[in-house]
């Protein structure tokens, strides 16, 4: 399966990303921002990092860029679509899921191991857990937090994928830290599955995100 990998001037989990996708078992490939045509590729990988520096807000201009109609072309073709941290960020910039990731409760940059609850199993991301399953990943964010309004039909439409399950670090609603959009194939998460892909790394409980691309 041949995986895409965006790459923004400041992206840099894509080296990371890459070698979890190819422990998967994947076909990982680069593509940069100025990119539009993705028809290659059957499922598309927003990596974390500061695309250009996180000016103005967190994916603010990243969004902007051609390669963003691209991804929308591959969402309209049902191919599953993963941001991580920064990609989840710019998949919300883009209205590809409900909701923002703004600044933390505390306004600092939070870089810790947390324990997540698996909310949904629906997604091609999270197919390969069990609803309730408790697993451990690490985030890295300043603008994680996330918001959103309309919150009651998160819960009636299944698109909660992922929450803080011991503590609520950046005082995410419901502490919430992974949505996705209502059909379950565009996914973003703040915590980094590419960062807990081999047990030498703490925990290999992320390697079954990028196995479940593979498994679609």
């Amino acid at each position: 399966m041949k995986v895409g990998i965006i790459r923004f001037p400041g992206s840099n989990c894509d080296r990371d990303v890459f070698h979890a996708l190819e422990l998967a078992g994947a076909q990982p490939d680069y593509i940069w921002w100025n990119q539009r045509d993705l028809s290659d590729f059957e499922a598309i990988l927003i990596p974390g990092g500061f695309s250009y520096g996180d000016y103005l807000r967190a994916g603010a201009i990243a969004a902007i860029t051609p390669v963003i109609d691209g991804i929308k072309d591959a969402v309209k073709e049902d191919k599953p679509v993963l941001g991580i941290c920064n990609g989840a960020q710019i998949l919300a910039e883009v209205g590809l899921v409900p909701g923002v990731f703004t600044v933390n409760k505390n306004s600092k940059f939070i870089c810790e191991w947390a324990d997540l609850k698996v909310q949904t199993t629906r997604t091609p991301f999270t197919s390969m857990y069990k609803k309730d399953e408790v697993i451990r990943m690490p985030i890295a964010h300043t603008e994680g937090r996330y918001y959103n309004p309309e919150i009651e039909k998160l819960h009636d439409n299944d698109q909660i994928v992922l929450s803080f399950e011991s503590e609520n670090p950046n005082g995410s609603m419901e502490a919430i830290t992974g949505v996705c959009d209502e059909e379950g194939l565009v996914c973003a998460v703040m915590p980094h599955p590419e960062r807990a892909s081999e047990s030498i790394l703490g925990s290999d409980d992320g390697l079954k995100f990028f196995k479940g691309i593979v498994n679609y």
